[in-house]
This record gives C-alpha cells, structure tokens and sequence, in this order.
C-alpha cells in the first residue's frame, strides 16, 4: 500500500515538475522562440542569429475563473505555417506578403480548464496571444491581469515614453501618449510609476534591436502598456482604475471562446526591421468592410497657428482657398465651430470649399462623462443616439472625415467608444482621426474608414511650450523608430512660418529648417496629413518649398530604413508609385556629414532640398553615383528631402 502511494506521488511530481520544452525558427531560420515550461511556471525565450534578444520571460495571465500563470500542466503543441498575401494603402507599405511559422501550446491549470497559446514567427518578428477555451457551462469571464513579460540581457538599453498620470494635464484628459522620451537609458533607471507606452525601443548590447508593442485590440479588450522595470522584468499591465474618472473595469471582460490581443516583439540586428515593419497588420484583419471607397490626402487647418480666434466664417474660407492654392484634398475645421460658425452657415462654407475642390473634416469632442473637455461640439460622440443623428446631418451636407479629441484612458470602456464611432461613421462614408488618444493598434486595417491618431507629442506643443520647441528634431528623429513604426501618426506638422503664432513675425520662433519641416513631411506616415501651413505662406515661402508641398504625398508604396540612430538622426525612404523620397533629420548641434547607400536610385540625378552653414534651406540636383552611393551634410536641427 505504501509502495502504491508513493508511486502515485512520483508520477504526480512529474506531470507537476517536469521540464516542457517546444522551439520554433522564422522561415529563415535566424529567429527562434523557445517555449518552456518549469515546475508549471510558462516561459518563453527569444534568440536571434544565435544571440539572446530575451531570456526566461514569463507568460500567463489570471482571471476570475483561475489563475493561468503557474501551476500549469502541458496538453499538446502543433505547429503550422501562415502564408498570406495582402494590399493596404494606409501604411508604410502597400502590398504586403507574410509568412510565419506558427507554434500553438495548449495547456491546463490546477482547475484542468485548458487555454493556448499561439505563437507566429516571421523572419524579423515574434506574434503572441492567449486563446481560452470555454470552460464547461462557462462562457463568459474577466481577465484581471497579464504575467506577460519581457526579460532583457543586462545590457540593453531603453528608449522609452512614461505613461501619463491619470485625470491630469489638460482639463484631466490624460493619459493621452503625449508624453517625450529618455533614450538609451539603463534599465534600472525605468522606474515611473505609471509604468511605459507601447511601443518600447530596447538596444541589447551589440546583440541588436527589439521593439515590443502589442496589435489587435478592439471593444473586446482593454488597451495595455509597459509596468516599470521591476525584479529584471517589464510586464504588460492594464490601465490604471483611475482613467476615465474611475469608470469601467481595468481588466477585460471576453466571450468564451475568446481570444486576448497580440504581443509582438521585432528584432534584428539594426533598426532596419524596426522601421519597415508590418507585424501590427499581418496578424489582424478588417472588422467591417469600407462602406465606400475612401480618399486620402493633405489638408490645412487654422487652429493649429492661429487658434481658437481662427473659429469664424472669414477665416476659414482664407484656409480653404490656401487649400486650393495648394492642390490640397481637404480642410480640417476645428473646435468651436458649431457655437461661432453655426450649422446653417457651415453648410454654405462646405460648398464654398467643394466650389473650390476642397472636402471638409470636422472637430469633435469625444467625451460626456470621461474628463473635463469642455469645447464644442460636445456631447454628440459619445452616445448612440446623438452619433448617429449626428452623422446623419453630417452626410448630407459633405462632410467627409471628424476629428474627435479627448478620449484619455486604456479601458475596454474607452475601447468599445473608439470601435462604435468608426463603425457608426463608416454607415455614413466618414473618415476618422482621433486626438487626445491612444496608440492604434493595428486600426488601419482592422477599421478601413480609419485614417490616424495622434498619440504623439505632436505640433500643438511647438506653439504651447519652448522645451518642446527646442527638442522638435530630438522626438523626430526617434519617431520612424518606435511611435510611427507601428502605427499612423497624424502629427499635424510641416510649419514654415517662422514664428509659430499668426502674426509671423515675433514670438515662439521655431527652432529648426525649412528643410527640416519639408523632411518632415515625408519622415512622419499618416494617410491624411493636416499640415500647419498658413495664408501667408504663398507669399513669404520660396515657391520651391510651396511646389514641394503641393506634390508631396501621404500614402506608400514602400518604406526603407536608410540610416539613423534614434535621438541623434534619422534618414528615412519611401516609394509612392515609381517616385522615391528619402527624407532626413539631424538633431545634434553639430553639422553631420553621412554616406547614403541608395541603390534604388543609383546613377541618377535628384532634386535635393537641403541647409546651407547658415540654416537658410536651397534647391539644388545631385548625382547619386553609379553604386548607388550619395555623401550629404545635415545641418544641426535641420533636414533634408532628396527626390525626382
């Protein structure tokens, strides 16, 4: 009898404490993802090219129903592949193929209810999610919290954003992802408290690159970010129960069957992956399909330089014949509008603009409930009712895109919000940019009316704050890198008066190049951009500035990685039909003299728009040589755009 008991001990032990270990490669078989399980704790590993990009990290998650972080038994795995091929305009790049192969582990908790997790690996990236089984009668239940996390080598830096305190900033409308950067610091110096947006930028050492985000979240799901750096690890933690004034559930509540959001992780061994990703749109699809066939395009608009005073019928025709003047799509007509243009007579200006070829976009307030934002329109987002009344009116008179502003919060309340306005406006044929936000994820092809966030610190604080004036080429050149690497971002740049108010001739003066702002156009991929320009710019800008931004386009073919290191430079490609444009920035003090490899244009001869030593911006053609090869000086806090 004793003989018996312990025997049955033993084999207890071993399901319990046995190691479980499940490894797959990328198809070209330098990425390598290990899975293993220990003493019924899950973890996984990342190696590329034979170097360690993450050790031991930890995975599981814990729930109402149980606790899927330890204590876990191991059932089955399979593998598979993924071969897809896709068009999306929206992005850095159009015609997309992925290929991954695929590792599903299926385990079991204490409670014997199973879950999965899947993972996808393509040559330069790492897709994760959790897949819940329904559990008996069960069918529904809530996820408290993720033990996901993410262990670096010792050696690895960070270039990372601190989550923003909740209910504060502006009229407590944060946290809106509008905080700036601290690159290359230590790890141990990651303590904010709030924790770090998606994504996260990590050097390991000479080991290479890594940029961690997640894709796929909607109205079934909250939004996640980066805990501070704690025991080794970065975790993937929930909102903070303070958003949205304390409203909604920090955790997500999903269906049974149901599936959480992907991790992802790029690597490679420079930032070349980093920047020509795809990963946030391989692994999702539409949700709905385009109710028409959406245009995308630039814009102007008055608020940014002029301001609230700009909210009248006078100016806004100065802006939509400075649309016009400039072959531009559209006007974006911001706050107030409704209290100092009104309805009836904001009819008349869309005809005005559509006399003129120019589509209007209209500013919109996001809350009811969720902060103090108090500019109109108000109260017409936020519910069913009022949206759908809302844009009914907005059909019939033209209106073809809103802005809406001011969500700030993570929550699967404030998830459900964003996913009822695009679905709701694309019944209606509108475009949508949202403001005051958070990062999108995967939204360009989840939503296909969907067309950017902000999500940024963006123009608005060039005219708000000098620090953020003096650090303009320090956050571009970290932007192609990490926030626009995964998502649009609608910046709302490219400002050519010298000083950033509407006088233009004293005040906040603007601190970087005409050939900065002209680069920045390009660096910086959003599908409808709402440049800063202004009336008086067709007259006190060079007309070969002017004749630039009126070719300049907002959609990609193709999106290269030129050269760059995130907070000192950045030389970016992209392809729109046979056109290429490389675009640069340089944000250190000194002049940078760069050797380019640009073998899509060797041996021919290109338009360059650069800084001469005194920072006055010149048109001139080069010869890239017939190896394709291109030597160029970037001026401190100044740029470059080279073209056909």
């Amino acid at each position: 009898m004793k003989y018996i008991y312990l025997l049955s001990c033993l084999l207890i032990s071993t399901v319990v404490f046995s190691q479980k270990t499940e490894k797959i490669l990328s198809p070209d078989k330098n990425l390598e993802v290990t899975f293993t399980l220990n003493k019924g704790i899950p973890n996984y590993s990342i190696n590329y090219k034979g170097k360690q990009i993450l050790e031991d990290s930890p995975l599981g998650f814990i729930t109402n129903s149980g606790d899927f972080s330890k204590d876990i038994n191991f059932v089955k795995a399979t593998k598979g592949e993924v071969n897809k091929q896709y068009n999306q305009v929206k992005i850095k790049q159009s015609n997309i193929e992925y290929k991954a192969n695929t590792l599903k582990v299926t385990l079991q908790n204490g409670d014997e209810k199973e879950m999965a997790i899947l993972f996808q690996v393509s040559d330069n990236d790492v897709a994760f999610r959790y897949e819940l089984s329904k559990w008996g009668d069960t069918r529904t239940c809530i996820i408290k919290k993720e033990t996901t996390g993410y262990k670096f080598p010792s050696v690895t830096t960070s270039f990372l954003s601190s989550m923003m305190n909740p209910m504060s900033g502006f009229a407590r409308t944060a946290p809106s992802y509008e905080s700036g950067y601290v690159v290359d610091a230590s790890m141990e110096s990651n303590t904010s408290k709030e924790g770090y947006v998606f994504p996260g930028l990590f050097r390991i050492g000479d080991h290479g690159w890594a940029l961690i985000s997640e894709t796929g979240v909607n109205s079934q799901y909250c939004a996640s970010h980066l805990s501070a750096y704690s025991n080794g690890v970065y975790t993937v933690t929930y909102p903070n129960e303070k958003e949205n004034d304390g409203f909604g559930s920090v955790g997500a509540q999903i269906g049974l069957p149901g599936v959480t959001p992907w991790r992802t992780v790029t690597v490679g061994e420079t930032l070349e992956p980093i920047v020509e990703t795809t990963i946030p749109f391989d692994v999702v699809e539409p949700l709905y399909k385009p109710s028409q066939e959406y245009k995308y395009g630039r814009g102007t608009w008055s608020w940014i330089v002029w301001q609230d005073n700009s909210m009248n019928y006078e100016d806004q025709v100065k802006y939509i014949d400075l649309a016009a003047a400039m072959n531009y799509e559209y006007i974006l007509i911001d706050a107030w509008w409704d209290e100092r243009i009104g309805y009836e007579k904001m009819e008349s200006l869309i005809k005005y603009a559509n006399a003129k070829g120019v589509d209007v976009f209209l500013w919109y307030n996001s809350n009811g409930a969720a902060n103090d934002a108090f500019m109109t329109p108000l109260n017409k987002m936020n519910t069913a009712i009022a949206r759908k009344e809302e844009m009914k009116w907005l059909k019939k008179v033209g209106v073809k895109g809103l802005k809406v502003d001011f969500f700030g919060g993570d929550k699967q309340e404030t998830m459900r919000l964003y996913e009822d306005i695009l679905s709701d406006a694309n019944d209606y044929g509108l475009m949508i940019i949202f403001h005051g936000t958070t990062l999108p994820r995967g939204w360009e092809k989840m939503y296909p009316n969907y067309v950017g966030s902000e999500a940024v610190l963006a123009s608005e604080m060039l005219i708000f704050s000098q620090d953020v004036r003096e650090k303009e080429a320090y956050y571009a050149s970290l932007h192609p890198f990490i926030r626009n690497a995964v998502g649009s971002m609608e910046f709302g740049g490219v400002l050519l008066n010298k000083y950033l108010n509407k006088g233009n001739s004293k005040g906040q003066k603007r601190l970087t190049t005409d050939a900065f702002q002209l680069a920045t156009a390009v660096l910086f991929q959003n599908p409808v951009q709402m440049f800063a320009l202004t009336p008086n710019n067709l007259n006190d800008v060079p007309d070969f500035e002017l004749d630039f931004m009126k070719e300049v386009p907002t959609i990609w073919d193709e999106t290269k990685f030129i050269d760059g290191y995130p907070g000192k430079y950045s030389v970016i490609a992209r392809r729109h039909g046979n056109k290429w444009y490389v675009a640069a920035v340089n944000a250190e003090d000194k002049a940078k003299k760069i050797k380019l490899k640009l073998p899509m244009l060797k041996g021919q001869t290109l338009i360059m728009y650069n800084d001469n030593k005194n920072r006055e911006t010149y048109q001139s053609n080069v010869d890239v040589s017939k190896k394709g090869e291109l030597s160029i000086t970037i001026q401190p806090k100044g740029g470059f755009v080279l073209t056909k």
